[in-house]
């Protein structure tokens, strides 16, 4: 066990050394930051609230993924017989909240991890007959669960092969669910395979993204960060996107889950137009970093 351990540790340094080898200017950037990345982590870890935000509520008054309006909570509680689905219940309220603009539609949802089979059933109830489904599991004996709307794949979702056939066969796709093997560099290779072959506007999800140093994270934070890329044109009030922030709506963290969600319509510029007459100079307002040119 501490031989794995050293050796997973030389492992580590190897890659990182690789890194800095590749990107020297980007490793630098990541490092000035890893303080204040450093500080936000302790601060979250020995968070506690201040006693104006302690609510008297009793916990049976505040709503929760119980409630009627959640199909799919209703659906999961009243699940007692048949086909089995394991989900944690805060789940049930961000499916819901990512998912809900597709209900009723035309759509193609692959799940990753179909185990017993039973949550297949409960996307088809949730989203309606218009719904393809698409199961994928590394074990044969998933294949069972194939059926009117359902299709089943087996494969290894850190094949990269097998991802490029079943975009052969599967060229359509608004949700991706990743619920299979929660390996770090399983789930890197589903994001990376499957989150650009999602439609304009879909959604991509990863479940059971579990404890603090976990590398799938660190992966997403990576993403995120892009999303605050700044090229901004002070002849045209506005920001360039780029190709990223033009495909990547937005990143999404929750307790044990990751969603990103595509953009539905493309922003090639991000405006930031002035409104009214009056205007401080704006390095009195604490922008001297940034000169824009108000229009006529």
């Amino acid at each position: 066990m501490l031989l794995k351990r050293y050796r997973q540790i030389l492992l580590d340094l190897v890659a990182l050394f690789a890194s800095f080898v590749r990107q020297p200017l980007e490793c630098f950037r990541l490092l000035r930051g890893l303080p204040e990345m450093l500080a936000g982590s302790l601060r979250a870890r020995d968070w506690t609230p201040a006693r104006a935000q302690e609510s008297s509520t009793p916990p049976t008054a505040q709503p929760n993924s119980q409630t009627s309006s959640n199909p799919l909570a209703v659906y999961f509680q009243s699940h007692t017989e048949g086909r089995g689905i394991w989900k944690l219940e805060h789940y049930l309220d961000i499916y819901h909240r990512h998912f809900a603009k597709f209900i009723g539609k035309e759509i193609h949802i692959v799940e990753i991890g179909v185990f017993s089979g039973g949550s297949l059933e409960m996307w088809k109830n949730y989203f309606g007959s218009k719904c393809q489904v698409y199961g994928v599991d590394i074990n044969e004996a998933c294949k069972a669960y194939a059926g009117d709307g359902i299709k089943i794949f087996i494969g290894d979702q850190a094949d990269r092969g097998f991802w490029r056939r079943f975009k052969e066969e599967v060229p359509q796709v608004d949700i991706l669910i990743d619920d299979g093997g929660h390996l770090p560099e399983q789930q890197i290779v589903t994001l990376e395979e499957m989150l650009p072959h999602l439609r304009s506007g879909g959604v991509y999800l990863c479940e059971d993204v579990v404890a603090v140093f976990n590398r799938f994270p660190a992966y997403v934070y990576g993403l995120g960060r892009q999303l605050n890329a700044f090229a901004y044109q002070p002849s045209e009030l506005s920001v360039e996107s780029t190709p990223f922030q033009r495909a990547i709506q937005s990143v999404h963290l929750y307790p044990y889950v990751t969603v990103i969600e595509k953009s539905a319509s493309p922003i090639e510029h991000l405006r930031l137009p002035m409104q009214g007459t009056e205007w401080r100079p704006l390095a009195d307002a604490g922008t001297p970093e940034i000169t824009l040119s108000a229009r006529s």
